[in-house]
């Protein structure tokens, strides 16, 4: 008994400690976001890497998705007389949740753990020490860019998923299964209010895309000098990162009740 709440002690000592390092790393890339100079042409370039290389995949699978609610919705409604109610069903459904939460998922895949990769090859090649020696701060030149871009494109990105996958659920309910098109837009508009969803889904996906950043970076900067330190670094970035999506999430939905 005395050896497993050791065990425990242990274990909660270092999700703990984790805890307070990434908070020490988040609190050192706000200070060096004050700091000049403002590195526009970096976070340009982050803006491009995250969210224009993410398009066709965000697209794609918003269409999948929309489809997808378009037909467990109408089946499902349909029993109960209710299949008007399509639009509302499935913009409610993409604004409120699955919109910046499957999108958060899909950046941490694609673009966070590319941004793992690249930072801990970096400390692999000692780039980040070069830095260090030409008085260069690695977050002001290297984290705080890719925060700042994942910061911009999350919003963006989780945007145009819900505006893909509401299209998707249109072109099932309406082409497909035959409702009307002005009942699926018109019970779409009657639903969904800008405050209490839009705003909603737009903090979602802004506190998401902080999140990314933060442990993309984190576990870049931290990773160890070693091929298998990278794959590391990348694995966690995917696994910590969706999970703590879904935490966040949890939180912001009863803090906001959204």
């Amino acid at each position: 008994m005395k050896e497993r709440l050791a065990e425990l002690g242990r274990q909660l000592q270092g999700v703990i400690g984790a805890f307070g390092r990434i908070t020490l790393f988040a609190w050192q890339v706000a200070l060096a976001a004050v700091k000049p100079p403002i590195r526009v042409r970096l976070s340009v370039n982050a803006v491009y890497e995250i969210g224009f290389l993410s398009l066709s995949l965000i697209a794609a699978s918003g269409l999948a998705v929309g489809a997808v609610l378009g037909l467990q919705g109408y089946h499902n409604m349909a029993r109960f007389g209710a299949e008007e109610s399509l639009g509302a069903f499935v913009g409610l459904s993409l604004i409120r949740e699955l919109g910046p939460v499957l999108t958060g998922l899909l950046v941490t895949g694609r673009a966070g753990s590319s941004i793992a990769a690249e930072i801990s090859s970096m400390v692999t090649t000692e780039q980040l020490d070069g830095l260090r020696m030409m008085s260069v701060d690695p977050i002001h030149y290297v984290v705080l860019p890719k925060v700042v871009g994942m910061m911009i494109c999350m919003p963006l990105l989780s945007a145009i998923f819900i505006v893909c996958a509401i299209i998707g659920g249109h072109l099932v309910g309406v082409e497909l299964l035959g409702l009307d098109s002005g009942v699926y837009i018109a019970s779409l508009e009657d639903a969904v209010d800008f405050r209490e969803d839009v705003l909603g889904s737009i903090i979602k996906a802004f506190v998401f895309g902080l999140s990314i950043g933060l442990v993309a970076t984190y576990r870049g900067f931290t990773s160890e000098p070693t091929a298998v330190g990278v794959s590391r670094s990348t694995t966690a970035t995917v696994v910590i990162g969706s999970v703590w999506i879904l935490f966040t999430d949890l939180l912001i939905t009863a803090l906001w009740g959204v």
